[in-house]
């Protein structure tokens, strides 16, 4: 095992030998089938490109028809009304904590920049949070820890399986990003979490199968088997962001089915993956502008109403999604229509069954946890709302043609300035950034690049100039964007021609990048 990024202060209290040899025993018994399962996905692609289609696995039927449930919710995961995200930086780490949501999403993921220094950094906060030695100062404010007692619980999520960590070598390999960030903090913090009577929990993202699952559960087995940690502490919430795994929930739930906590629905990752799917299928599966694409959506409706329904049958929490809005302290218009829809959609979740909501900043904790409170009242979850009226065929998960909206010159723009300020912030470390009062990560940045990039294919007519959406037209637009971000205070030269660069790779170059995050790694140091 080879460490190629720098040692930094404190970064051998993280990058221990027995931690690192932890890490190595996994990615040595593992990475193989990670690389199989990633093969397997290029499979499947070249199955949709080739005019196939999605629906729920034959081979499976048994298993959804049985009689089976998960664990029993986890101590400190019996309650999650009200959840919120954030990377890993040490302010999000105790604002986070304290922001008096049940659950904090510690996020390796879409919200954090792998950079070197976030990957470690970030597991030497999680630790120091845990051991209450955390703190942080900043603009003349100083921010330290509430009580225990009122502090969220910790649910850490790991890279994705497509991921590596570069600065890590196994075998004169790099290392599973996703085995990494687990291992590292499974191995330092599962049982501080234990000994304050909560456990090593976990979000996972990105999968596509139920072997992919299955993976992931022999992980924790051989985790816990290593450390000698009982079978069945480590809990795991899937998040359902990719078009193949809506068709494979009960599956999913089944392989993690002792570590299960839940299923999440998510809303950019999964519109994402729509189109990365069905990419070479012209209008069949055309999406309006990201902004008129909703959770009432009827696709998107029959996705959410299908997973509560498979959450509670088995006995697994249904998590919603995402409300992204970032209260302005000077515009309290701009807040009011806002936070109007933000208590429309949590309404919807709550009143759907849901058992808990996402939320990006700690403003949002409040609304969220009084629409859910309004719905459990006392009790923790709705899990004994089975919700057995639902019925979702395959065919209503297929019905992307059925979604209204327009797309616009003005979608278009703001497609393009997003992508644009966040591949900035990104590059540069930070992979939570505000943008027009909207928290914006790196699904966001997917959903933009590839609505680009399928409009161009589709050869869209825009509803409000009548221009047809081509890549030189995307290319004036990046340059007018680039100019009016030009004059902006902090405007960095440098960083966004990296970033327009990088942009009109992955959303203008005939092939389509299977993820964004691939190429800007490899130029990030």
């Amino acid at each position: 095992m080879e460490i190629k990024g720098p040692m930094l202060e404190r970064f051998d209290e993280i990058l221990a030998p027995e931690a690192l040899a932890f890490v190595a025993t996994l990615q040595r018994e593992f990475d193989a089938r990670r690389l199989e399962l990633l093969d397997a996905r290029q499979v499947k692609q070249a199955g949709l490109s080739a005019g196939g289609t999605l629906d729920f696995l034959p081979e499976t039927a048994e298993i959804r028809a049985g009689d089976w449930r998960v664990a029993p919710p986890a101590p400190g995961l019996e309650d999650r009304r009200v959840e919120i995200t954030g990377p890993v930086d040490r302010k999000m780490t105790i604002n986070a904590l304290n922001s008096g949501a049940q659950v904090w999403l510690a996020d390796f993921e879409d919200a954090n920049s792998p950079t070197w220094d976030n990957a470690v950094n970030g597991q030497l906060n999680l630790r120091d949070a845990l051991d209450r030695t955390i703190d942080f100062s900043s603009g003349g404010k100083s921010y330290a820890l509430k009580d225990d007692a009122e502090l969220a619980t910790v649910v850490v999520r790991p890279r994705g399986w497509h991921l590596t960590e570069k600065h890590v070598t196994v075998d004169d390999a790099p290392v599973s990003g996703a085995l990494f960030d687990f291992g590292l903090y499974f191995f330092h913090c599962a049982q501080r979490q234990i000994d304050k009577g909560k456990g090593p929990y976990f979000y996972l993202p990105k999968m596509e199968s139920h072997l992919e699952a299955r993976l992931w559960n022999d992980v924790f087995v051989r985790a816990q088997e290593l450390l000698g940690i009982p079978q069945g502490t480590i809990r795991a919430t899937v998040l359902i962001e990719t078009y193949p795994a809506a068709f494979e929930m009960e599956e999913i739930l089944y392989e993690l089915r002792d570590h299960s906590a839940g299923l999440n629905a998510g809303r950019w990752d999964y519109l994402f993956s729509v189109i990365k799917k069905f990419r070479t299928r012209g209008r069949e599966f055309l999406l309006p502008e990201r902004n008129a694409v909703t959770m009432t959506a009827p696709f998107m409706r029959a996705y959410t109403e299908l997973l509560v329904r498979t959450c509670h049958k088995r006995g697994a929490h249904a998590i919603g999604g995402m409300a992204a809005f970032i209260p302005s302290r000077r515009d309290p218009e701009v807040n009011k229509v806002a936070l109007e829809k933000v208590r429309a959609d949590k309404t919807r979740e709550s009143g759907d069954g849901f058992d808990g909501s996402w939320v990006a900043h700690p403003d949002l904790v409040p609304i969220c946890r009084e629409v859910f409170d309004s719905v459990l009242g006392e009790r923790p979850n709705q899990l004994d709302r089975l919700r057995e009226e639902v019925s979702v065929s395959a065919a209503d998960l297929l019905a992307v043609s059925k979604t209204p909206g327009e797309i616009t010159e003005g979608g278009l723009r703001n497609n393009v300035d997003v992508a644009l300020r966040y591949l900035a912030a990104w590059m540069a470390g930070s992979g939570a950034v505000a943008i027009h009062n909207l928290m914006e990560d790196a699904a966001t940045a997917e959903i933009s690049r590839s609505q680009i990039w399928q409009w161009i294919r589709s050869e869209i007519r825009l509803a409000d100039t009548s221009a047809v959406v081509t890549k030189e037209l995307v290319e004036r637009i990046i340059a007018e964007e680039l100019a009016e971000i030009a004059v902006e205070p902090g405007y960095d030269e440098e960083r966004y021609a990296q970033a327009a660069a990088l942009f009109k790779e992955v959303a203008l170059d005939d092939d389509f990048a299977e993820f964004l995050t691939l190429p800007a790694y490899a130029r990030m140091p």
